[in-house]
C-alpha cells in the first residue's frame, strides 16, 4: 500500500502536527507529512516541521479577519498540489475555509475539532463545555464541508469532566487524545475505509490486499 502524502495547515504551535509527524516516524501511521502551511510567519507548527526536515511555508493570510484572501487560498492550493498530497489535516488552523478550497478537496479535508460534535463547535470550547456542566468533553476527527465544524464525523473520543476541572486540565486530558484519534483517522482514510453516506460517515471492515481504494472519496 502507497503511503498516504499529508498536507498540514496550522497556526499555533502545531501539537497535533507533531503527534502525525511521531506516528509516521513511529510507523503507528502509513503516511508521510510532506508540507506544513502557516497563515502565521513565527508559528511554532514551522518550526517543528523545519526541526523535522519537512517543506515549511508561510502564506500571509491577506487583511480579512477570519478568513483568508483569495491569493492567499490559491498559493495554498497550488503549494498543496504541488506537493501532490492526497490528504489535508487542519491542526489548529485559525481561518475560516471558503467553499472554493473545500471543493477542491472535497473529502480529502479534515479537522480535528475539542469538543464532541456537535456539540460546542467554534472557539474555546473546553470554557463553554465547564460552563455548561457537561459530565463528557472530548474530541472529534471530521471531514470538513463549507460550514464551521459542521462536515460528516469520523471518528470520537470521549473524555470525563472531573470534579474541580479547569479550562486548562481538561484542554490537556482532550489534547491526548486529539493526538491518539487523528493518526487513527489518517489510517483509516488510507486504507480506503471511510465512506460517506449523507452525513453518516461508515467505516469498512480491514480488507487484505485492497487498501489505498478510493471509497472515502465518494
Amino acid at each position: 500500500m502507497a503511503r498516504t502524502r499529508l498536507g498540514v495547515l496550522a497556526s499555533g504551535r502545531g501539537s497535533n502536527l507533531q503527534a502525525l509527524i511521531d506516528s509516521s516516524r513511529e510507523g503507528s501511521m502509513d503516511a508521510d507529512v510532506v508540507v506544513v502551511i502557516s497563515d502565521v510567519e513565527t508559528a511554532q507548527a514551522l518550526v517543528r516541521a523545519r526541526k523535522a526536515g519537512i517543506e515549511a511555508r508561510f502564506v500571509g493570510p491577506g487583511p480579512k479577519r477570519a478568513h483568508l484572501s483569495e491569493e492567499a487560498e490559491s498559493a495554498i492550493i497550488d503549494l498543496l498540489d504541488e506537493s501532490k498530497v492526497d490528504l489535508v489535516c487542519l491542526a489548529g488552523f485559525m481561518r475560516i475555509l471558503s467553499p472554493r478550497l473545500v471543493r477542491h478537496f472535497r473529502w480529502r479535508l479534515i479537522n480535528i475539532h475539542p469538543s464532541l460534535l456537535p456539540a460546542f463547535p467554534g472557539l474555546r470550547v473546553q470554557r463553554k463545555a465547564l460552563e455548561y456542566g457537561v459530565k463528557f468533553s472530548g474530541c472529534t476527527v471530521h471531514f470538513v464541508d463549507e460550514g464551521v465544524d459542521t462536515g460528516p464525523i469520523v471518528i470520537q473520543a470521549a473524555v470525563p469532566v472531573l470534579e474541580g476541572d479547569t479550562e486548562e486540565k481538561l484542554v490537556q486530558r482532550i489534547l491526548k487524545e486529539e493526538h491518539r484519534i487523528y493518526a487513527e483517522a489518517v489510517q483509516l482514510f488510507g486504507e480506503g475505509r471511510l465512506t460517506i453516506e449523507g452525513r453518516v460517515v461508515r467505516v469498512l471492515p480491514e480488507r487484505s490486499g485492497d487498501a489505498g481504494s478510493d471509497e472515502h472519496r465518494s
